[in-house]
């Protein structure tokens, strides 16, 4: 069987949905094998598809492909954008706010540190696509707001730069 090219490239994105779709169907055939001990593994094999079925489809939306100038680079806890224009890095531990902005008709995100320090990464630079999980691994960050924010309408000006999430405050225990 051979696939048409333009069909290979619409499902690329979401090669990982159909991959955990293929987990999920597994687990249901096993389980409609019966038996004490192959219905409840099925259904449990089942649930993880589904799960990660779940991530991936989040995952697959999140990326917006690849035309705006430089790379985003995630490693121990940093993320990076090099870029000719724009860049540095920031540290996830440190960051406390991320916006959702547009300027000039490029969608950026906003990366705010604890000292004041901003970076702008385009949503559509190459690597984008990683920042899903450094941002669904934040204290307090839902990912379906996330997934939100990109299909929310782009903000006119910097003033309805929409919040995506902020840091929750530390909670001190009293003596």
């Amino acid at each position: 069987m051979i696939l048409r090219p333009t069909l290979v490239a619409r499902l690329k994105p979401y090669r990982e949905v159909i991959g955990a779709g293929v987990v999920a169907a597994l687990g249901l055939w096993v389980a409609a094998q019966g038996g004490v001990i192959l219905v409840p593994l099925g259904l449990v094999i089942a649930a993880l598809g589904a799960t990660l079925a779940l991530n991936a489809w989040r995952r697959a939306r999140f990326a917006q492909g690849t035309s705006a100038p430089g790379i985003v680079e995630l490693d121990e806890g940093q993320i990076g954008y090099l870029a000719p224009d724009l860049g540095g890095y920031l540290s996830l531990n440190e960051l406390v706010e991320i916006r959702l902005l547009t300027i000039r008709g490029k969608r950026m995100w906003r990366l705010k540190q604890s000292d004041g320090q901003a970076m702008l990464i385009p949503v559509d630079a190459a690597g984008a696509e990683r920042l899903f999980d450094a941002f669904v691994n934040l204290a307090g960050m839902d990912s379906a707001a996330l997934i939100a924010a990109l299909g929310a309408p782009p903000a006119e000006n910097l003033s309805e730069a929409r919040v995506v999430w902020r840091r929750p405050p530390a909670v001190t225990k009293a003596s």
